[in-house]
């Protein structure tokens, strides 16, 4: 993923309707305690999440879940991974199950998580 911009920050933020001025007000954040306005964590979880259905597809995804466990700042270049950690029938599909997690361009991790999704039946 390229940088993170501040103006991705405030669509965001327009098209989720969350004005929170922490992300998008740098005197409002600062005072807060925070280095610089930060990207909203539905911001981090819908990139994850558009990166998993980009993998299994539309329609497959069966389970996600996120845990935000750091900020995301602007000009951040956050990497997002799925790691397979099983196979199985389930149901009638054929279903992997992920550990995930996203780190910034220094290696700290920004959200982690799971999922579990179908896969399409190889003719």
């Amino acid at each position: 993923m390229p940088r993170l911009s501040r103006t991705q920050i405030v669509r965001y933020a327009g098209a989720s309707g969350d004005f929170n001025p922490i992300h998008h007000d740098e005197k409002f954040a600062i005072r807060a305690g925070n280095e610089t306005v930060f990207a909203h964590g539905m911001l981090s979880m819908g990139l994850m999440g558009k990166m998993l259905t980009d993998w299994v597809g539309d329609g497959n995804l069966r389970y996600f879940r996120l845990r935000f466990v750091n900020r995301v700042w602007p000009l951040d270049t956050v990497t997002y991974r799925a790691v397979v950690t099983d196979k199985r029938e389930e149901n009638g599909e054929s279903i992997i199950v992920a550990d995930l997690y996203a780190e910034n361009q220094y290696g700290i991790r920004t959200v982690e998580g799971s999922m579990r999704a179908a896969l399409p039946r190889r003719p």
